[in-house]
């Protein structure tokens, strides 16, 4: 049964015009961008990036990393140890979602060099530099990162691909993006005050904005949280679920507020978003509280009330089962610098 039948569904409540989910969750995940890499590679070259984050180190989920490429000048291959590898070349834009270990070539290198070897410090504070290769056709890249906290519960990555490759124009649609990735550009070559903090911002709106572009261009039959942004049932459902997070949701009601059966609902969840709505709500409530006990100084029984729980004991039994520590560990646990070790 995939259809929402006529008679139960009447007149569905108007969703929540006000609550973009995306922009909700990726501001709940705190996105922390910046530039770290000036490289200038000619042929032949062959140079291996290391994984920059390990999904398996204790409480990893604390943070979450991502990795881009900006590719200004020549043209590039790059490879997962995987196999999969994307040639790209100038005006587009390499996004490694997962900061996956990648080698990046071009022409026949007699040895493949560990980037963290070839470094030196560059004009800005957390900016490095490379200049390498055979003496041939150049290759220059702008490298930067994206950090994202508690990237364990919004599920805005666990869908994305192991490369996502976008690319620059002239059009209207890649205004954005080209306009940004143009800033970075010149912001990085000019290495002047103040454009550490706008290369940070700049990297941000660029992530963001790749990812739009990504969500927009999915095939019918997708799945995860960007397909979910399209399926009118599961758009919708997420929409109330984010504009009050904190009601006692049930299947039935959050199928009623959104139009549909509570078979409907539960089918399109599980086939779109791979999990049960009130699953996805648990999680919801528990970005919610994770990132209010890491940033702020209430109290846990607060924030426990605020994201629908009656009572602490409950709030930390729950927030246990879904991190697998509890919620005074997550609020003391020390922060750490994205990159403190290129």
């Amino acid at each position: 049964m995939t259809g929402t039948p006529p008679s139960f569904a009447g007149t569905p409540k108007a969703a929540p015009a006000d609550h973009d989910v995306l922009t909700e969750m990726l501001r709940a995940v705190r996105l922390n961008g910046s530039v770290f890499l000036n490289a200038c590679f000619s042929e032949p070259f062959g140079i291996l990036s290391p994984k920059r984050y390990d999904e398996a180190a204790a409480l990893a989920h604390l943070r979450h990393i991502s990795i881009f490429h900006l590719i200004a000048e020549g043209t590039c291959t790059v490879e997962l140890k995987s196999g999969e590898r994307r040639t790209v070349s100038a005006g587009e834009i390499l996004l490694l979602p997962f900061a996956d270990s990648h080698r990046l070539s071009n022409g026949h290198a007699p040895e493949t060099a560990f980037a963290p070897d070839l470094v030196r410090p560059g004009p800005l504070k957390g900016m490095w530099g490379i200049d390498y290769g055979g003496g041939g056709q150049k290759t220059r890249m702008v490298c930067g990162f994206i950090e994202s906290s508690e990237f364990l519960f919004a599920p805005v990555f666990h869908t994305l691909p192991r490369i996502l490759v976008d690319r620059t124009g002239d059009g209207e649609v890649s205004a954005l993006l080209t306009s940004t990735v143009r800033q970075i550009l010149q912001f990085t070559d000019k290495a002047a005050a103040g454009s550490e903090l706008m290369l940070g911002r700049l990297m941000e709106l660029l992530f963001v904005e790749v990812l739009r572009r990504y969500a927009a261009q999915l095939p019918h039959g997708s799945k995860g949280l960007f397909a979910a942004l399209s399926d009118p049932v599961v758009s919708r459902a997420l929409q109330f679920v984010h504009a009050d997070p904190a009601r006692r949701w049930t299947v039935e009601d959050l199928a009623r507020e959104s139009g549909c059966s509570r078979t409907v609902l539960a089918e399109r969840f599980n086939a779109v978003m791979g999990q049960a709505p009130i699953e996805y709500v648990t999680s919801w409530r528990m970005q919610i509280a994770s990132d209010r006990i890491r940033n702020t100084d209430e109290s846990l029984a607060a924030i426990a009330a605020d994201v629908g729980y009656e009572s602490e004991a409950a709030f930390n039994r729950a927030f246990k089962r879904v991190t697998g520590i509890t919620p005074g560990r997550w609020r003391t646990e020390p922060k750490r610098h994205p990159l403190s070790e290129i």
